[in-house]
């Protein structure tokens, strides 16, 4: 079994936070603290972020870090994109079985799905903007 990345969750949470609090300082150590994750895996995904263009950062002891753009403008696609998540699923790299008419022709069709399945989940992401995540944790009183 492998493992299940988390990055996207990570920057996701990260991104939220900054717009929901847009004039807090956001230190490394106050996003860790929210996110409650290993400090090497917040930081990297930070480092993600900010590679992408979606967020502003200083390094060093006074450094701080901050949206790069306004939320409304930052689709969940965008952040996906940012953290190289990798795909919904794949196919398995067993070998074909020659006699199994499902071994012969399985790959192809998984892939097919993969593809479409994929299409789908980042069209989906797209429409997501974080402005609309923070409008929706107001209303709940979040």
């Amino acid at each position: 079994m492998s493992a299940i990345n988390i990055q996207f969750s990570i920057a996701v949470h990260v991104v939220t936070a900054m717009a929901y609090y847009p004039d807090r300082e956001w230190k490394s150590q106050r996003l860790i603290q929210s996110v409650n994750a290993q400090p090497a895996v917040v930081r990297k995904v930070l480092s993600k972020l900010a590679k992408a263009g979606l967020l502003n950062a200083t390094r060093g002891k006074n450094g701080s870090t901050n949206l790069a753009t306004d939320a409304s403008k930052i689709t969940l696609l965008d952040i996906y994109q940012a953290t190289q998540a990798p795909p919904l699923f794949a196919a398995h790299n067993y070998p074909v079985e020659s006699a199994c008419a499902i071994s012969c022709s399985h790959k192809e069709t998984m892939n097919e799905l993969l593809v479409e399945s994929q299409k789908a989940f980042e069209a989906s992401l797209a429409k997501k903007k974080v402005s609309k995540l923070v409008s929706e944790l107001k209303a709940k009183g979040k």
